[in-house]
């Protein structure tokens, strides 16, 4: 399910002024029981620490990485949740952002990203 209007309005409350979201999806740390919010925006990748038990409630800028930072790959363990990486954080997402990871990745992507065409002849 989409991350609602009212969560986004909170997390535009935290971003410098003038940053739009582009995409946004909730995670949780692995090791730490941690809930975050990943935010996407043109300049930058943010993350958002949460409120116990609160998912949807960010409480702070934890980090904030340049917009280049790639969140993929998103490694998949068959039935155990999908985890991403990103700085020293490993997380964990739902399969449904799993798309959204992708997606952002894929607008970063230019030639140094792509691997080499094993038949550049053909």
């Amino acid at each position: 399910m989409p991350v609602s209007s009212v969560v986004r309005r909170r997390c535009r409350e935290l971003l410098p002024e003038g940053e739009q979201i582009r995409y946004m999806f909730p995670a949780s740390s692995v090791a730490a029981m941690g809930e975050y919010l990943i935010v996407v925006t043109d300049n930058t990748v943010t993350v958002l620490g949460c409120r116990w038990f609160s998912r949807h409630r960010p409480a702070g800028v934890l980090a904030t990485y340049p917009r280049r930072t790639k969140l993929g790959p998103v490694e998949l363990y068959g039935s155990l949740s999908p985890t991403v990486t990103l700085g020293p954080l490993l997380l964990e997402i739902d399969e449904e952002y799993v798309s959204v990871v992708r997606a952002a990745d894929a607008e970063i992507m230019t030639a140094d990203f792509l691997p080499p065409d094993p038949l550049p002849d053909l």
